[in-house]
């Protein structure tokens, strides 16, 4: 099990998704406040959940490509936070692209900083701990959104959206998305 190996293939994965909506729709998530793709991110990670309980989806779509929009949505989120304000809504293909490699090299760096020190706990972890993990960290995002971004010792907003996604990548791997590139 390389770890390096299964969250490159895992993360190419749900690249080429955001670049093909990318060339679909521009950057039209630009338009979004990040407490909005924190709502998105949200519902997804409530949908997983509510898909682990009833084990039954009734629009199509399952926990797989749930978790792919958690890491997805996670890094449009950096991506607002870390884009100054005048920043143009419409941003060129390539950008985009350096933007999304920008965000997933500091998150990967981040998780194997973790996995020395927790011993790639994750390992043993069940999935749906994963999706409680991501909620408990939504609902720490929505506290600090509601605290205009302050905090007293906590980590910032960044670092929750690094979590969130790294989690969803934990889950990924899990449910073999590695193994079928």
């Amino acid at each position: 099990m390389d770890t390096t190996a299964q969250y490159n293939t895992v993360i190419s994965y749900c690249k080429d998704l955001f670049l093909k909506k990318a060339k679909d729709y521009g950057t039209a998530w630009r338009i979004m406040r990040v407490s909005s793709i924190t709502d998105q991110l949200y519902i997804k990670a409530q949908r997983i959940r509510t898909l682990e309980e009833k084990k039954v989806s009734k629009v199509g779509e399952g926990i797989l490509d749930e978790y792919v929009a958690i890491v997805n949505y996670s890094i449009m989120a950096m991506i607002q936070l870390e884009l100054p304000e005048d920043s143009p809504e419409n941003l060129p293909y390539h950008t985009v692209e350096n933007l999304y490699d920008q965000m997933v090299n500091e998150t990967r760096d981040l998780m194997f900083a973790k996995n020395h020190d927790y011993g790639e706990a994750w390992r043993e972890m069940r999935i749906s701990s994963l999706t409680d993990l991501i909620l408990m960290k939504l609902h720490r995002v929505k506290q600090i959104e509601d605290n205009n971004g302050q905090t007293l010792v906590s980590e910032g907003l960044k670092a929750n959206y690094q979590d969130m996604l790294n989690y969803a990548v934990f889950a990924l791997i899990k449910l073999d998305v590695a193994e079928k590139d």
